[in-house]
């Protein structure tokens, strides 16, 4: 029988590959992470996630203080100094980062700092860059390994316009780290982080036009809801466009030019810097994954259910595959990836029927299994109900009289198929209605189960009451 140098290498030290080694080194399997990144930590920790809700909730803050009035507090001057808001930041992703770093050398598995790349199957090469200061070559070897688990996430889209590449531009990942903020923007794009980012910026007193080529931003949610968010943002002072086709940038001095057509006509918007904000692709280019064999589409790897690619011993978890980006997703898919290595007569398959998503603007926006538009579309059927929450005492009392929540169920059995909370505290709300889903509840047990009041929970019992009503009357 061949010897190999590892159980399982994995490829990849984000969080994913931190939860694959962390699996497969806990039952016994000897287990390598392999991370070519300058710094530890994954998009979540280090572009992701944790930057941008330090940011948000910063943001949040000063909106909140900007409005005190609004409950009879007077703040002469809600100001900010904009170097402290990002040192607060980075002193927390750093710490977060550290962390992450002393999970990957506790000495459980080998944590090896290299770029990795497939030669065939079960090899790949290893290289190390130069030092500082070295004129050395670059320093490789071989590692080979009987299983493979690819974890190496995602980076930032390429432009739509080659123009842009003159012009120049900020990235999101850039943009989490700004310096200094610009007096205006253009942001490009019109999903989460796009959203998210036009939000915290112009809260932070930057003049902000958007420019989003579907009809609506968050496209991939309900209507009812984007809308939501479209309303607060032109509250707020945001330009948005939407419906528009991309047709030209360029520069005058320092001003930045782009060019795009909408409802027909031709625009101009000039501002000081872009963001690209138009996501993110599979980071997959450069390990030679042709010489493994394994399948690409898009660049983004094929897997089952099992998280097995074509290739039966190498598996995928994260951004890199897909085919939602969300980190505990990610997570899941390692552990499913390492526990079918570890356990291949007891295989387990990923289950999305819980898919959940969150945008933390404010109003934040969340959802759970089932959106009106997957359900028309994949001719599921549904009864929805929703209720507002300007017409909810602890929303009212707060001043959060944006969004809504809405229920999703089984015109049948009344089971909870789906729920979206647009408003207040959205990301924790939406909770509730996982952990009813989770355990296939209906609507009409939902309605029944005790909330207190006033609290913001208690506005699920509404449209689960309506819901319950409907499905009796059919019955």
């Amino acid at each position: 029988m061949r010897r190999f140098d590892y159980d399982v290498a994995i490829l990849g030290g984000g969080s994913a590959g931190y939860a694959a080694a962390r699996t497969a080194a806990g039952a016994g399997l000897k287990t390598a992470v392999i991370e070519g990144g300058k710094v530890v930590g994954g998009l979540c920790i280090l572009n992701g996630c944790m930057p941008s809700k330090a940011l948000l909730y910063a943001a949040e803050v000063r909106h909140l203080a900007r409005h005190a009035d609004t409950w009879g507090v007077r703040i002469k001057n809600a100001g900010f100094d904009f170097g402290r808001v990002m040192r607060r930041k980075a002193q927390r992703i750093s710490e977060f980062a550290d962390y992450r770093r002393q999970q990957l050398e506790t000495g459980k598995f080998d944590f090896l700092r290299a770029q990795a790349r497939f030669v065939n199957r079960h090899t790949v090469t290893l290289t190390w860059g130069q030092r500082q200061g070295c004129q050395d070559s670059p320093k490789t070897a071989t590692l080979t390994a009987r299983h493979f688990i690819i974890a190496t996430g995602s980076v930032i889209s390429q432009p739509p316009l080659p123009a842009l590449e003159q012009v120049g531009y900020i990235t999101s990942d850039q943009a989490l780290s700004l310096k200094k903020l610009p007096r205006s923007l253009i942001v490009l794009g019109g999903g989460a982080i796009a959203c998210e980012l036009a939000q915290f910026l112009a809260r932070f007193d930057v003049k902000v036009t958007m420019i989003q080529r579907s009809p609506h931003v968050l496209k991939e949610f309900d209507l009812d809801a984007a809308t939501v968010v479209e309303d607060v943002f032109r509250r707020e002072g945001i330009r948005l466009f939407t419906g528009t086709r991309l047709l030209s940038a360029r520069r005058i001095g320092t001003r930045k030019t782009v060019e795009f057509e909408h409802s027909g006509k031709l625009r101009r918007v000039t501002a000081d810097e872009i963001l690209l904000a138009l996501g993110r692709t599979p980071n997959t280019f450069e390990l030679g994954l042709e010489h493994a064999g394994v399948k690409t589409e898009n660049s983004r790897i094929v897997c089952e259910a099992s998280m097995r690619t074509n290739v039966p011993h190498i598996f995928a978890a994260g951004d890199c595959t897909g085919p939602h980006e969300i980190v505990h997703l990610a997570i899941q898919q390692a552990e499913i990836a390492a526990h079918n290595i570890i356990h291949p007569r007891r295989p387990r398959s990923m289950d999305y029927r819980l898919l959940t998503n969150v945008v933390f603007t404010e109003p934040q926006v969340a959802t759970v299994g089932l959106t009106e538009k997957v359900a028309v579309a994949s001719k599921i059927p549904f009864l929805a109900a929703s209720y507002p929450f300007n017409d909810h005492g602890k929303s009212l009392i707060m001043e959060a009289l944006d969004g809504f929540v809405k229920l999703l169920a089984n015109p049948k059995t009344g089971e909870i198929l789906g729920g979206c909370c647009v408003g207040p505290m959205g990301g924790e709300l939406i909770h509730e209605v996982i952990a009813a889903m989770a355990k296939r509840m209906t609507v009409h047990e939902l309605a029944a189960m005790p909330h207190y009041h006033p609290t913001l929970a208690e506005i699920w019992t509404y449209p689960a009451e309506e819901l319950a009503e409907k499905i009796t009357a059919r019955s």
